[in-house]
């Protein structure tokens, strides 16, 4: 699933070919949205939110696309021929010089601006580790709620209420880089550790809001062909004591997690 890294890109780029253009025809996957509705607007602002993209309108109304496991944004010329099948696509929009065409988008809604305060979807996000003003005060405080205190610490970093942008490759990262056990429980962790997972996360999730690759490790070993730690590794050498790396799968929706055992502990 697209993590927070990749919709920041995916805004930065859909940025400059919608931004202030108007919208001279819109589509999407029935039943869908009535992007009709957006039609002759302008396009106001493109965002990312935890791993929701948002595109506004001069209207009032604004585009949320969730991608999910399988979907994308991509940004095409006039004529251009499609990377993926039409019918793939969840929602097209045309402007002048461009069509941006999401493909197989696990949610795609049209809703007003103004209700994005009551918005679940997006009201309920804890904070974005992309923001400028990001509060990881705020995001352990989330942690530390009492219906997080007995999920794994893998679980609850994936949890979008407490904090957005984490999925499956930065959760295992991080946790590998802080010598993190993926299953102990956030009640038996303290504020000090917490704070380290959440700053460590946003600091991969930072590094890696530019083009190319998805880069963990040092310049050096990227350069070599390893750019994650322990990331997609089951079986392989754990960097730093050579013992296999383990995966497993786990919690309410079960995801994966990797980890070394011996320098994380942990696994059932």
């Amino acid at each position: 699933m697209p993590e927070g890294d990749t919709l920041f890109r995916t805004a930065a780029g859909l940025r400059p070919h919608l931004v202030s253009r108007r919208v001279m025809a819109a589509r999407g996957r029935v039943p869908g949205p009535r992007l009709e509705a957006i039609v002759g607007a302008q396009v106001a602002a493109v965002d990312s939110q935890g791993k929701n993209l948002l595109i506004r309108f001069s209207n009032g109304l604004q585009l949320r696309t969730h991608l999910g496991m399988r979907g994308a944004w991509h940004r095409y010329p006039p004529g251009r021929p499609w990377r993926r099948p039409p019918g793939r696509a969840s929602v097209v929009l045309e402007v002048d010089g461009s069509v941006a065409v999401c493909f197989d988008a696990s949610v795609a809604e049209l809703l007003e601006i103004r209700a994005e305060g009551l918005h679940p979807p997006l009201a309920g996000l804890g904070p974005d580790l992309l923001a400028e003003d990001f509060d990881p005060a705020e995001a352990v405080r989330r942690l530390r709620d009492p219906a997080r205190a007995g999920l794994s610490i893998a679980e609850a970093l994936l949890d979008q209420r407490a904090l957005a942008g984490v999925g499956n490759v930065i959760k295992s990262e991080a946790l590998f880089l802080e010598s993190a056990d993926p299953f102990a429980q956030v009640e038996s962790l303290d504020d000090a550790t917490l704070v380290r997972l959440v700053e460590r996360a946003r600091t991969l999730l930072r590094a890696n809001r530019g083009d190319g690759p998805r880069i963990t490790t040092t310049p050096e070993l990227a350069r070599a062909g390893r750019r994650l730690w322990v990331y997609g590794r089951k079986g392989r050498p754990c960097p730093r004591c050579r013992a296999p790396v383990a995966s497993q799968r786990h919690g309410a929706l079960p995801r994966i997690t990797y980890w070394c055992p011996r320098c994380q502990g942990g696994g059932t």
